[in-house]
């Protein structure tokens, strides 16, 4: 990378892959100075089918970012999702080392690796070890141990694990673009950067983000992660109903759902109509919006229920009092939000991005929120970065290597 106050991330998400690169100024605040964004080919519901067609859409991505920002990146921050992606909730345990029995950041070190130890599947790999809570000997709910005198140093851990098979061939498809991985991290997690205050966190919140082909749910509370869950439905489904229920094509039922469609009927003007392009040799025909409503809701309600049904298997509802969070292309529909509250019977509102202090016109729509949170993951978990070099710098550095491959 050109410099140590710059950070590339990469959302290989199901219907698009989004390169953001990013620059840190000297007061803190996180520049988007070049983006790429390729349709993600090879890939369903997250998981890479076809090598060649991944590599090619990763790199068309990562291409169009450096070409905007003057930056040759080598390294990304990336995100990864979809079914095969669980978590647990596991304990670690360890004995204080120094004789004086105060705490250090390696007992804690430690004590995050000894919750490490838990039994998993041989075809599934640890990505992420988020600590949720810390116990000092007898005292528990313990945020930052360090400094702390005890015996005994026991951490509460969220474990994110997958499939290895999945995610090698994520390492893999990386690899052959000539990317070394800084950070490969729970997509939910990265979401929580940017979309989440401290106080949503502490107090009790749930992210929803609606993909194309899956719906990731997490839910937060006591100032950590506590649970994660993968729903296999997402924007791709609701197309297929619209499809199906005009009798059209895939390709004009997503442009039907983006621009007439609405998550709530009833929110719908009956009275207003549509033009429905005929598949095939069929000749277009006139339908009411409402019609095309009446077809998304029950796809919506269903995908919303679902996470619904992970919630209260997690924690009961009433002790997330900040509410639920929504964010990704398929909750941009008109009424995702009024269904939300009426399933849930608790505030809902629209993931706003926070944090970062300047973004590209188009990218900051709810579709390319999971990218932003990748790069303020990758700013925030590497504070030993300091000031360097911007964009200038790295193009002078690359014309310097032409000339020298040159002459």
């Amino acid at each position: 990378m050109a410099g140590d106050n710059i950070v590339a991330a990469l959302d290989i998400g199901t219907t698009k892959i989004v390169c953001l690169i990013g620059e840190m100024d000297e007061h803190g605040d996180i520049y988007v100075i070049g983006h790429g964004i390729s349709p993600a080919e090879g890939l369903r519901r997250g998981i890479v089918v076809d090598m060649d067609k991944t590599v090619r859409s990763i790199r068309k991505a990562v291409d169009d970012a450096q070409l905007v920002s003057g930056v040759e990146v080598d390294r990304v921050t990336v995100g990864i999702a979809g079914e095969h992606v669980r978590s647990i909730n596991s304990h670690g345990v360890i004995a204080v080392s120094r004789s004086d029995n105060e705490i250090t950041a390696m007992d804690v070190k430690r004590a995050i690796e000894a919750s490490r130890t838990v039994a998993i599947p041989v075809d599934r790999e640890i990505i992420n070890v988020v600590p949720q809570a810390f116990s000092v000997d007898d005292q528990s709910g313990v945020k930052d141990p360090v400094g702390m005198s005890g015996v005994r140093l026991e951490v509460e851990a969220h474990i994110v694990t997958a499939s290895v098979t999945s995610a090698k061939n994520i390492y893999r498809s990386l690899e052959r673009c000539n990317l070394a991985v800084d950070h490969m991290v729970l997509e939910s997690m990265a979401l929580a950067e940017v979309l989440l205050t401290d106080d949503d966190i502490e107090a009790g919140c749930i992210l929803i983000d609606m993909g194309g082909d899956i719906t990731s749910l997490s839910i937060f509370y006591d100032g950590a992660i506590r649970h994660t869950a993968v729903i296999p439905l997402g924007g791709k489904n609701v197309t297929n109903d619209v499809a199906i229920g005009l009798r059209t094509s895939l390709t004009q039922a997503e442009d039907l759902k983006r621009t007439h469609g609405a998550a709530l009927a009833s929110i719908v003007d009956a009275s207003e109509m549509i033009t429905v392009p005929g598949a095939g040799n069929r000749s277009d025909k006139e339908v009411s919006r409402n019609v095309l409503a009446s077809i998304i809701e029950p796809r919506v309600e269903e995908i919303l229920s679902l996470a619904g049904r992970e919630i209260k298997k997690a924690i009961p509802a009433d002790a997330l009092t900040a509410g639920i969070v929504v964010s990704g292309g398929g909750a941009l529909l008109p009424g995702s939000i009024e269904l939300a509250e009426q399933l849930f019977d608790m505030p809902v509102r629209y993931g706003e991005v926070m944090g970062i202090a300047h973004m590209p016109d188009g990218l900051d729509s709810s579709a390319f929120v999971t990218a932003h949170g990748l790069l303020a993951y990758g700013f925030s978990h590497e504070p030993e970065k300091g000031s360097r070099g911007g964009p200038m710098k790295s193009w002078m550095a690359r014309l310097e290597n032409w000339i020298t491959k040159r002459f």
